[in-house]
């Protein structure tokens, strides 16, 4: 249902919109006396509309003196218009797939992230655009031409979307049933590229060369504090580029990880909290504490960045990557591994299998760099004890 019944009690002269058996009420008081008037109507959406335009006649009559308790019809809604010559049936507007994903949207912005709304709910609203079929009548045909539309990964994510948009729609009665329940399973899932971690040798030599990088009108030895970071740490890139140091103690051996900065069609953006939503300390190695305590100012501002850009603002992440990354690692031949394009995000890789590999759990791993248990196990340790295993000789 839409709504439920008030408990508390109203003041005299307030009219409410109440349901009882599935049908909208409008309940008021005057003269000391508690009034009931059924409107006939389920509770959805356009009904309660309704109910609601009664509700506000009822208060201005009540207002203006008018109010008669003898002549309750006036506030009844009708359901059907009649005239000497026809009757004119009033019906719900139809709710298209574009409405709902519209509505699902309204109530999912408020919690989600940036990133979020833009990776994720804004393709789907894209494709939407390049249908003509409306999915709530013909799903088949929708999933067709989003097939002709866009590429099956997107088609299978969007897809997804739209089953659980149309699954909260079943919850709130706005519609009866979720015709992409299951659909997307169909269509072949994009394998995220597995988990390419440096060794220490090519870990220490992507160091060196931005410590030594004297370029002609560039110079990349600024972010080699940011490089050793995000291999030393094994944090996100973006929680490093939205670091400040009023989350670094004054000793430079614990950092509270709780926010990040993140790129969002082009535009930076301040997310208040880290990628997965959990808030972590992070207790510093003797060398990385070395580095910060090297960085900090005499009496850094609370909200100063550790690393900022070149130019003292924020960090880019795609032009910190297009260009001081990928320039570095194209010089020492270290810019694919595997087949994989390697970013700033296998730092974080590094870290995390350097770690397994020393014996540390999974648990304490995940807990330093944010991640579950779960996904250190399967996507790392499992990686590692495999390519320790050799075939039996038989």
């Amino acid at each position: 249902m839409y709504s439920t019944e008030r408990r508390k009690k109203a003041k005299t002269g307030s009219v409410q919109i109440r349901c009882s058996n599935n049908r909208l009420q409008i309940v008021f008081s005057f003269g000391g006396k508690r009034y009931f008037v059924s409107t006939g109507l389920g509770d959805t959406p356009f009904n309660r509309k309704q109910a609601q335009d009664k509700a506000l006649e009822v208060e201005r009559d009540i207002a203006f003196g008018e109010f008669d308790p003898d002549n309750l019809e006036k506030y009844k809604v009708q359901s059907a218009l009649t005239t000497p010559e026809k009757v004119v049936n009033i019906t719900e507007p139809k709710l298209t797939l574009t409405d709902l994903w519209s509505q699902y949207l309204n109530y999912k912005a408020p919690q989600a992230s940036p990133k979020t709304l833009n990776g994720t709910y804004e393709p789907v609203t894209a494709h939407l655009g390049r249908c003509s079929t409306d999915g709530l009548e013909d799903a088949l045909k929708f999933r067709l031409e989003l097939l002709q539309a866009t590429t099956q990964s997107q088609a299978r994510r969007t897809l997804m979307q739209l089953s659980a948009a149309c699954k909260w729609a079943m919850k709130h009665s706005l519609i009866e049933a979720n015709p992409f329940d299951g659909m997307y399973k169909e269509l072949e899932a994009t394998t995220p590229p597995p988990p390419i971690a440096f060794t220490v040798e090519e870990r220490d030599r992507i160091i060196t060369a931005f410590e030594e990088h004297r370029g002609k009108g560039i110079n990349y030895q600024h972010y080699a504090p940011f490089v050793k970071f995000l291999f030393w740490s094994g944090c996100r890139p973006c929680e490093a580029i939205g670091l400040r140091w009023e989350s670094v103690n004054k000793t430079c051996d614990r950092i509270h990880f709780h926010e990040s900065i993140v790129e969002v069609s082009g535009k930076l953006v301040r997310r208040e909290e880290t990628k997965t939503g959990v808030q972590r300390w992070f207790s510093c190695t003797p060398k990385l504490q070395k580095l910060l305590y090297s960085i900090r100012p005499e009496n850094p501002q609370p909200d100063a960045l550790v690393f900022p850009s070149s130019k003292g603002g924020i960090i880019r992440p795609s032009n910190f990557k297009d260009r001081a990354w990928n320039k570095i690692l194209t010089t020492l031949n270290l810019q694919v591994k595997g087949g994989i394009k390697m970013t700033p995000y296998n730092c974080r890789d590094t870290f995390i299998t350097l770690q397994a590999v020393h014996g540390n759990s999974s648990t304490t791993i995940a807990r330093w760099v944010g991640n579950s248990s779960k996904v250190i196990e399967e996507k790392y340790l499992d990686k590692l004890q495999l390519e320790s295993l050799r075939p039996t000789e038989v």
